[in-house]
């Protein structure tokens, strides 16, 4: 009997048995069950286009790929050792470098890799017949490299030429700015994403005024010969550089001219491609209102064909309501605030702290990129809302992400319980002793209450 009461609490109490940091692993779940309810009602895009693929089976691939990324984030979380994950992160510039040369190259190995895109963005690898959005990839890969080299660098464990400005020059500026230059070919939203990462790491892992300097330069420059590039190409080289600066300079009033244009004619074809999306967005977000109009009840997802990528924020609102959209912001802004004190919590080792700091400010910075841009406030970028919009690729580096989020996190409440322990008692177990031992005596009868104040008192 004992032995099934036994049973009974250690199923009851699974989730205390889960070290690491408990308000990640909810937010994890939520978000990750909020995917698989936004694929059911936001995929009808997906059917009826000639693709034979129901619903339903939308959203078992869904619910395999959040299976997926669940073993990813506990296959991660239990390396028990972050020096591991150390040795780990300091590949992450050369498998970047390898599968950014592969996309810039355009290498086709065989009938087993191949590079590919569209619209001149660069950005996939096809590997036996599935898809690896590369970009995904070197968020991660770069950040954990990048909190190698910083803790690496500080603790004199770099390897190579002996003058620090050398090594400064190997591992930080010369990283930096190849994959800056790579990313930028095929995608600006992501470089700068990825750019700008890179320098939030290098500056919070302990770079001078100098460095930041250096890199503000390096990046501004790479900027100014690619946009150089371009022109005097005539847009054949770096052609996502004037992708980007249409975006964010062009004052075509599309809508004007879809409303001035004859219907059907080219020009009226341009201009609804262009306002399309967006308005649809703006849309679904009036239509949403405070409630929503309900699962399942979306009209604007007839209208955009990748609301489950780039738009997912502005659907969840359009079904949901603005309670709905502040319910996601709140799981964000709470990652955030639980990242703040694991990074506080790892003392001064740096790497953990970089490690946690990085991937917690991307996943964040992330989420509120694509809901800025849903809600118009910016330009198109194509980032996805981090663990809810669909896309493998992503979906399964950001699970990794939270993987190394919750094994700092293991390795901070470790720490903390250390310390804990050895810090000195605020109170001395003889005044404990004394005070119980008064309040034995006053539950029995012995002893009044004003005894018990003039003892405590003095008096």
């Amino acid at each position: 009997m004992a032995e099934k009461t036994r049973t009974k609490r250690s199923l009851w109490n699974i989730f205390e048995n889960f070290e690491g940091d408990k308000v990640v692993w909810m937010i994890v779940l939520l978000l990750m069950l909020i995917s698989v309810v936004c694929m059911f009602s936001s995929t009808s895009g997906l059917v009826g286009r000639g693709i034979e693929q129901s619903r339903i089976n939308v959203v078992k691939d869904q619910i395999f790929l959040v299976a997926a990324g669940l073993l990813v984030i506990i296959a991660v979380y239990n390396i028990r050792k972050l020096a591991f994950i150390r040795w780990f992160s300091k590949l992450g510039f050369i498998v970047s470098f390898l599968l950014l040369l592969i996309l810039v190259a355009k290498l086709n190995i065989g009938n087993f890799i191949k590079s590919g895109g569209f619209n001149d963005a660069n950005r996939i690898i096809k590997v036996g017949g599935i898809q690896v959005h590369v970009f995904e990839i070197v968020k991660v890969s770069m950040i954990m490299y990048f909190a190698w080299a910083m803790d690496a660098l500080k603790r004199g464990k770099l390897g190579g030429p002996e003058k620090p400005v050398w090594k400064k020059i190997l591992y930080i500026y010369a990283p930096f700015a190849i994959i800056f230059v790579m990313v930028l070919s095929g995608g600006n939203s992501s470089a700068i994403i990825i750019g700008g990462m890179m320098f939030i790491i290098i500056a919070i892992g302990g770079g001078d005024f100098k460095d930041l300097a250096i890199l503000i330069g390096a990046g501004v420059l790479i900027l100014g010969l690619s946009y150089g590039a371009y022109k005097l190409s005539d847009g054949k080289i770096m052609g996502r550089i004037g992708t980007g600066v249409s975006r964010l300079f062009e004052k075509t009033d599309w809508e004007e001219i879809a409303n001035t244009s004859r219907p059907g004619s080219a020009e009226w074809y341009d201009a609804i491609d262009e306002i399309r999306q967006p308005y649809s967005a703006k849309i679904a977000i009036r239509e949403g209102g405070f409630f929503g109009k309900g699962p399942g009840q979306s009209t604007q997802r007839y209208v955009v064909s990748n609301m489950p990528e780039d738009y997912m924020y502005s659907f969840i609102i359009e079904e949901y309501g603005i309670l709905g959209g502040i319910v996601v912001l709140m799981l964000y802004i709470s990652l955030l605030a639980r990242g703040s004190l694991i990074v506080r919590h790892c003392g001064k080792e740096l790497f953990p702290k970089l490690a946690a700091a990085g991937l917690i400010m991307l996943i964040v910075l992330q989420a509120f990129l694509h809901m800025f841009v849903n809600c118009d406030i910016g330009p198109m970028t194509g980032q996805t809302l981090p663990l809810i919009s669909n896309g493998a690729s992503a979906f399964l580096c950001f699970c990794m992400a939270f993987g190394i989020i919750l094994s700092v996190s293991r390795y901070a409440s470790k720490k903390m319980k250390k310390e804990q322990m050895q810090a000195a008692p605020l109170v001395e177990r003889e005044e404990i002793k004394h005070e119980l031992d008064a309040l034995d005596d006053f539950e029995s009868g012995k002893v009044i209450d004003d005894e018990i104040m003039d003892q405590d008192y003095d008096l």
